[in-house]
């Protein structure tokens, strides 16, 4: 169980981590708006090895419960999220290090250009500002990046234990 937990959580994380170094070397031709898609599609597929990863379980071991199967795939995520902080992080150090002021100005801009009123656009600066604030804290830069990609890899790992659970092989009787 280990090693199929293991292997299919460093494929997921190193997908990511690919996603998010391709993004960060080409962020001036990818723009905000499309790495934002790319980046939760990524995540979406790179989701998909928990479903594959208890399906190997199952096959290996002839059948599997909806919470083995539920732990399998959570233990999955779990990696897979701790790479995707991981690989942020070092990329954002190195490729992005304005990240977060960028953003805020694009969230900005993007507001002021979409017709938000005088008191929205103060608003909005002061959210972008309170958020950075906030990430100045390493423990809750980690945290909100790790609760980007968890709540995916969460739906997906419940998907999966329903869909490859043992079902009963009880016949019902009328």
């Amino acid at each position: 169980m280990k090693k199929t937990i293991l292997t299919y959580g460093l494929l997921s994380g190193g997908i990511m981590i690919l996603m998010i170094l391709i993004t960060g070397i080409f962020k001036n031709y990818i723009g905000f708006d499309k790495g934002e898609y790319l980046g939760y599609t990524t995540i979406v597929l790179a989701f998909t090895l928990v479903f594959f990863g208890i399906r190997s379980f199952k096959r290996e071991n002839q059948g599997i419960s909806f919470w083995k199967a539920f732990g399998i795939g959570i233990s999955i995520t779990t990696i897979s999220s701790i790479l995707y902080v991981v690989g942020w992080m070092i990329t954002q150090h190195f490729f992005m290090p304005n990240f977060y002021q960028d953003y805020a100005n694009y969230y900005y801009e993007h507001a002021k250009a979409g017709g938000a009123s005088a008191a929205e656009l103060l608003a909005c600066k002061q959210q972008m500002s309170d958020m950075m604030d906030m990430l100045k804290n390493p423990f809750m830069e980690y945290l909100m990046t790790f609760i980007e990609p968890f709540p995916i890899g969460l739906a997906v790992t419940i998907i999966s234990a329903i869909i490859l659970r043992k079902k009963s092989t009880k016949e019902v009787s009328i």
